[in-house]
């Protein structure tokens, strides 16, 4: 596997509450590990969330003896909901914040995913297909038949999400295993570019890109020139170089 990761604070905000992280190389017994996660929270609490989300999260696997993704996946994400929970509860400045959290491992022929939130996972085969499930308000109206998908896009409560990391004591995550054999490339993202640019537009940028640094950068710079709304994190996998 190879991999590249970028984020950026965008158009209109001071602080990157984003925080990526990309290894090709083992981490703990997993073989590789890929995150993007979008803090929330008033001032630094947003920044604080997602960095001490991923940067625990990391320490857990790192330190693990299970060995199956998911079930490391799952158990280092109890211990890093319960100990933001309770950083976030410890000060008055920290109260109320959370984060989204979207993780990858790839398996042999075999990709095992958990999202909580609205960060997404796309892969790209002939068709660009998002993976995870955004834990939001819109999303449930859309599954409900409440709303359309391109009405969701534009609805004014489009980022009010229905599950983070550390809101609670205990936060659920979706899991799931997708095959490899196909893919093409692998995305993970923030609704800092989803809300920005089409999937139409993504799957253009992954497929007409010389290299995935130059798809990632032309990604970060169109959800900018679109508006730059909020901040910007994308990474890239693919299973040789271009």
């Amino acid at each position: 596997m190879i991999s590249f990761g970028s984020t950026h604070v965008g158009q209109k905000r001071s602080i990157n509450q984003d925080y990526i992280y990309f290894s090709d190389e083992p981490v703990g017994n997993l073989p590789n590990l890929y995150i993007v996660a979008d803090g929330m929270g008033g001032h630094k609490a947003g920044d604080k969330a997602s960095s001490f989300a991923v940067e625990e999260f990391v320490k857990y696997v790192e330190e693990s003896e299970d060995e199956h993704p998911l079930v490391l996946m799952k158990s280092a994400m109890d211990s890093v909901n319960e100990a933001l929970f309770h950083l976030a509860v410890s000060k008055p400045e920290y109260e109320g914040m959370g984060t989204t959290f979207v993780a990858a491992v790839i398996l042999d022929d075999s990709m095992y995913i958990m999202n909580i939130g609205d960060s997404r996972l796309y892969i790209l085969e002939d068709n660009l297909i998002q993976i995870s499930m955004d834990h939001s308000l819109v999303e449930e109206l859309v599954r409900n038949g409440q709303l359309t998908k391109e009405e969701a896009r534009n609805h004014p409560q489009k980022n009010v999400i229905t599950r983070a990391v550390g809101v609670d004591t205990k936060v659920k995550a979706d899991f799931f295993q997708v095959s490899m054999e196909e893919v093409r490339s692998v995305l993970l993202c923030s609704d800092g570019l989803t809300n920005m640019i089409t999937e139409q537009t993504m799957k253009y940028v992954l497929e007409n890109t010389k290299s995935i640094r130059k798809a990632a950068e032309a990604l970060i710079g169109l959800a900018n020139d679109n508006g730059g709304l909020d901040n910007i994190s994308v990474v890239i996998i693919e299973k040789e170089e271009r």
